[in-house]
């Protein structure tokens, strides 16, 4: 590490601070959480975790909105950038590493409080400057830290380590991630009432508006911005990339240039995420001008079926591999009595024929991030030793197949899409010729796609719906038109 590593001429730009410090839980709830991360590590050297910077957007003043590591906020809950804390797994006491703003910086902010003031609302006792954190990690103590996901902290950990970022990206703490992965899978109440009141007062709101303006002639950019307009309204940010598209069949379509026409359907997923940075994800599909077509009622009351089979089953020590394979089974079925398919449906299951319609997961973990923890990979937190991920394409997709605990967030989201390319493909390698009729499939090639989401909570027999219910049967869509 250079002698003059400082805050100054390392990754400082013009910094925005927002006062969050009333947006934190108590300071007994970061003790406790860091205290189980120690003691999970059992007495086995420094723990690093490391902020986020924030980031240009198109030059060095001009910055993306800053957004801090999940990891960071969840065992510290202090929302600023350039912070990094190390934990002694053998004591665990934990440090603050970071520098308070200059006189000149706080022409731009104004005047914040001193990081002594977030440490101790955060329960954290020593505070250091930034250019003392080097010498903290270099006591011989075996350090762990956690895969660094942008470019920024590969630098940062390159240069604070002296070794190739080649070697940083793959030096990882996998303990540290299975004991982080073991803790934050299991909500708390207090960040449980964090999602649901997101739910109840934000996201909820602007997904009914929202399905309401589902009419011909609107522009999705207009159903949109309506969307992160309630969010901000809210104090609320869009917790991924808001999905606003009558081209459904489209997965991450984040293109709103479309005027809608009737009978097509509009495919809205969207979650916002809260002051504290708890989110929501939540999907549902309308008719442009509020009334399904036949064609369309009889493919969303598949996916509806799907929806609702797999919420009545989850409950602990169900594997959502499971749950998700049954959701597979109940589409294949529907399309097999509409003809779409033929065959067996436990055999179009087993071959991964049904991936033709439902490329995906059925869902994922749910919490600081809407992906919940997938920085750390998908494979530590929705698998274990007991369970692998498949290899049968579609099935191949789904991010969360392990066994589900009391207290787990995750998201339910079967759908049906006709995705005009890989039909095309796949007619055209004559695959799967044996399960999929594609006559009848290719007049469906203009429907698009419907995609059904629910955020749920793990409890002792079953689970909770989270949040109040936002319409998603079929008369209680075209109710609100």
């Amino acid at each position: 590490m250079p002698e003059n590593f400082s805050l100054s001429n390392q990754f400082k730009i013009v910094i925005f601070f927002k006062i969050y410090k009333d947006y934190m839980f108590s300071a007994n709830t970061y003790l406790n959480r860091r205290s189980a991360l120690a003691a999970d590590l059992a007495n086995n050297g420094i723990i690093l975790l490391t902020g986020n910077t924030e980031l240009p957007m198109n030059y060095k003043g001009n910055t993306f909105r800053f957004r801090q590591d999940s990891n960071f906020l969840y065992f510290t809950g202090i929302d600023l950038p350039l912070l990094y804390v190390t934990i002694d797994t053998g004591t665990g006491e934990t440090t603050l590493f970071g520098d308070n703003i200059s006189v000149e910086d706080a022409v731009w902010t104004g005047t914040l409080p001193k990081l002594e003031e977030w440490a101790a609302r955060s329960g954290i006792s020593k505070v250091k400057p930034l250019k003392s954190l080097p010498a903290e990690i270099g006591n011989g103590k075996k350090i762990h830290y956690l895969p660094p996901y942008p470019a920024n902290r590969k630098i940062f950990l390159s240069e604070l380590f002296n070794r190739p970022i080649a070697k940083i990206e793959n030096e990882y703490s996998t303990d540290l991630i299975r004991a982080l992965v073991k803790q934050r899978s299991i909500k708390t109440n207090e960040e449980i009432v964090q999602i649901e009141e997101t739910m109840n007062n934000v996201t909820s709101v602007y997904h009914i508006e929202a399905m309401k303006m589902a009419l011909p002639g609107e522009y999705e950019y207009k159903i949109a911005g309506h969307i992160e307009g309630t969010m901000l309204k809210h104090n609320c940010t869009p917790a991924f990339n808001i999905i606003c598209s009558v081209h459904g069949e489209i997965l991450h379509n984040n293109n709103y240039s479309n005027q809608l026409i009737k009978n097509q359907l509009l495919l809205i997923d969207s979650g916002a995420e809260n002051n504290m940075h708890y989110a929501t994800d939540i999907t549902r599909t309308t008719p442009v001008g509020g009334k399904f077509n036949q064609q369309q009622k009889e493919i969303y009351e598949l996916v509806l079926a799907a929806n609702q089979q797999s919420i009545a089953s989850i409950k602990p020590g169900t594997t959502y591999k499971d749950i998700h394979l049954q959701a597979a089974r109940i589409l294949a079925e529907g399309l097999l009595h509409l003809n779409l398919m033929k065959g067996n449906a436990d055999d179009i299951v087993a071959q991964g024929a049904h991936a033709l319609f439902f490329p995906h997961g059925l869902g994922h973990m749910m919490g600081l991030d809407v992906h919940d923890m997938e920085d750390l990979g998908e494979n530590f937190v929705g698998y274990d030793e007991t369970i692998s991920r498949s290899t049968v394409f579609g099935t191949a997709y789904l991010r969360m197949g392990r066994a589900l605990r009391e207290g787990f967030v995750l998201t339910v989201e079967p759908g049906l899409y006709f995705i005009p390319v890989l039909i095309e493909k796949w007619k055209s390698e004559n695959k799967f010729s044996q399960y999929i009729n594609y006559k009848n499939v290719e007049k469906y090639i203009n429907f698009g796609g419907i995609r059904i989401e629910d955020n749920v909570c793990v409890t002792q027999n079953g689970c909770k719906l989270l949040g109040r219910a936002i319409p998603k049967t079929v008369k209680e869509i075209e109710s609100l038109f």
